[in-house]
């Protein structure tokens, strides 16, 4: 890719008409912070001028890319191998991965500068990361952020976003769940034998998950080749990065508890939850039961009190008991047809019996009667 790299940069600074110099020195004031944001560097890098040269090739090139869903960029050749037509539809999805793996970041802050030498002016903050969400999820809505490490911080809370604006504190409760606690949630299939549906969610925030009158709320998720490399990343960001949260590594501890073999998966797609992009619905189950291994929970995890809820309907034998009924005898117009008929016939069949043998435990007795006197008849006049 340095050769690409390098194309990139020399388009970037003819289309800004200002000499490489010009951005060296936007950066050398900042140099020791943009070195800070790593926890480890090579130590050739250590040098100042190649250092600065790294970021400033591989700012630019990054900035190129993310323009290339917004027409700024069109400078280049028709068969240009990265921002042509061809190159956007078969190249950008590899380097749009690439760019969502945490060891391939580059510091926001390096993005800033660079745009802001190149305007003449300082951009805010939401400028940035609306740029990099349409190229990463060009059809999301796009909510304010605020401040953001990198592209995969930028991402990671694009997933995130609640549009219902929870406090902090609503989406919290205490308590652990560990793998031995005894409230793992059952797979979806047992799930929906006690009765509880599947439904998605108002959002597509993987934090809106939430349980109601026997309904599990579940945000869609398309599931692609490109899922597991970028859950990975966003779990290892959580763990390595102390603060940020760990709502992304809770959604797959609890998308692995109700996936246990491809009948879940069928389950939850026939509910519009999971859409399934990569063939079968054994592969996704694997990919989401792999991804959870060696994961723990903190204490405050947002989806506890979901775990909880949805633990103690199931603990309940009325609710497996009503669920039995529904599947057994409503799970299809016809099914429904044949209990109505059968309680019809029940109904009718008692009226005959107790109509046939009540005469004989309680018999019409003439004798006991009342016997009324005779009426007396007037005589008959006699003809003269």
């Amino acid at each position: 890719m340095e050769d690409h790299k390098q194309r990139a940069l020399l388009h970037f600074l003819k289309r800004s008409n200002k000499p490489v110099g010009s951005y060296v020195e936007a950066l050398q004031d900042r140099v020791q912070e943009l070195r800070d944001s790593y926890d480890w560097i090579d130590p050739k890098w250590h040098d100042e001028n190649m250092f600065l040269q790294l970021m400033i090739v591989d700012g630019c090139f990054m900035l190129e890319v993310l323009r290339s869903t917004t027409g700024v960029s069109n400078d280049y050749a028709y068969n240009d191998p990265i921002f042509s037509h061809h190159g956007k539809i078969h190249i950008m999805p590899y380097i749009r991965r690439d760019m969502l793996m945490i060891q391939n970041q580059i510091p926001m802050l390096l993005l800033e500068i660079l745009i802001a030498d190149e305007t003449g002016k300082e951009k805010n903050e939401e400028f940035l990361n609306k740029m990099i969400l349409k190229f990463c999820t060009p059809n999301q809505d796009f909510h304010k952020m605020g401040p953001c490490l990198h592209v995969l911080d930028v991402y990671r809370k694009s997933l995130l976003q609640d549009p219902r604006k929870k406090s902090r504190h609503q989406n919290k409760s205490p308590g652990l769940i560990h793998e031995s606690s005894g409230n793992i949630i059952r797979s979806a299939v047992e799930l929906h034998e006690a009765g509880i549906r599947f439904k998605i969610s108002k959002s597509t925030s993987l934090k809106d998950i939430s349980f109601r009158g026997g309904v599990l709320f579940l945000p869609t998720i398309v599931v692609d080749d490109t899922t597991e490399s970028t859950f990975l990343n966003l779990m290892a960001f959580e763990r390595f990065h102390v603060g940020v949260g760990n709502e992304i590594t809770s959604y797959v501890f609890f998308m692995d508890n109700i996936i246990d073999s491809s009948k879940d998966v069928s389950l939850l797609h026939s509910s519009g939850i999971i859409q399934n992009a990569i063939g079968s619905d054994k592969a996704v189950a694997k990919l989401f039961n792999s991804l959870s291994k060696d994961v723990t929970l903190e204490p405050e995890s947002s989806l506890d009190r979901v775990h909880k809820k949805v633990h103690d309907y199931c603990g309940k034998r009325c609710n497996e008991w009503r669920a039995n009924l529904i599947h057994t005898y409503f799970r299809s117009p016809w099914a429904i047809l044949s209990l109505v008929a059968a309680v019809f016939l029940m109904v009718l069949t008692i009226a005959q019996t107790i109509y046939t043998i009540y005469p004989y435990y309680y018999p019409s007795d003439a004798s006991s009667s009342p016997e009324f006197p005779p009426i007396p008849l007037a005589p008959i006049p006699s003809p003269h």
